[in-house]
């Protein structure tokens, strides 16, 4: 079963494998296929404190990382109460672990994502879900993941917010997906990563032809097709978030001549002078 699973997986060829392992089946997974390929790999476990006991879930992690020979690593955050927890944990939690960490995220995730995606209107990009350079085990489903710890015999920690119905992503999870199972008469998450395949083909395509329009220059963005000069100014206003479609319109008035500047979030303005577009920031 290792072997059949191992070789569906998409690890990097590198020498140093760094992984972010909870404590959870889809990740303990991923530290164990991660050792069968027989890299140097390291396990990284981030203590949030959010959850009653969660100090305990790094010894969990340790005992797996040392049963299959990898490192191990604990990090603590400090979350604050508050609302988005979720969002700031995670970010907290991406500021401590290695760059290139490797996540555990299935092909259910990935359907998953893409529903929470579609239902907040983000457009191409969120359908196209999760990108694969840093997912090795996208390819497998959930129930796999499971399943090869129940096989391995493997401690793992059971996290009771994952049937919280208050989050979104659980009700896709337990109710939208099941629902959506039963129209079609099949099952949809094979589906669901189909299309964002195919998506993120697209993507990738208007990405390479975006970038080849100087976005700082006014004539080129008049002469470009909507569909480009807008993913040339969402590539060059992108930080950790990508601008909203509200803001790419906004400077599209700039570039139109409606208005000479306009904000853009974050004490971001772009301005227009003498032909050429300029991004600022509020000093």
């Amino acid at each position: 079963m290792l072997d059949e699973l191992a070789a569906r997986c998409t690890f990097p060829d590198r020498a140093d494998i760094d992984c972010a392992v909870s404590g959870g089946p889809d990740s303990c997974a991923l530290l164990v296929l991660a050792t069968r390929v027989r890299r140097v790999v390291t396990a990284h476990h981030v203590d949030h404190g959010i959850r009653p006991g969660s100090a305990t879930e790094a010894d969990l992690v340790r005992a797996v990382a040392e049963r299959f020979g990898a490192n191990f690593v604990s990090h603590t955050v400090h979350v604050a109460p508050g609302s988005n927890l979720e969002a700031r944990a995670r970010e907290l939690r991406y500021g401590v672990l290695p760059s290139d960490v490797l996540t555990g995220h299935t092909a259910d995730d990935h359907a998953e994502t893409v529903l929470l995606n579609l239902m907040r209107g983000s457009g191409l990009d969120g359908a196209a879900g999760i990108r694969a350079s840093t997912r090795p085990i996208l390819g497998l489903r959930r129930a796999e993941t499971h399943g090869l710890c129940r096989n391995l015999g493997l401690d793992v920690v059971d996290d009771v917010t994952n049937s919280d119905l208050r989050f979104k992503r659980n009700r896709v999870r337990a109710e939208v997906l099941p629902l959506l199972d039963e129209i079609a008469d099949r099952d949809v998450v094979p589906l669901l990563a189909r299309a964002a395949d195919v998506a993120r083909v697209d993507i990738d395509l208007l990405n390479q032809l975006a970038a080849e329009i100087d976005v700082t220059s006014v004539a080129a963005l008049r002469t470009a097709p909507e569909a480009l000069r807008r993913r040339a100014l969402r590539l060059w206003l992108s930080t950790s978030h990508p601008p909203s479609w509200a803001a790419i319109d906004r400077v599209l008035a700039v570039v139109d001549g409606s208005v000479t500047s306009t904000e853009i979030g974050a004490g971001r303005f772009v301005r227009r002078s003498a032909g050429t577009l300029r991004l600022e920031s509020r000093r």
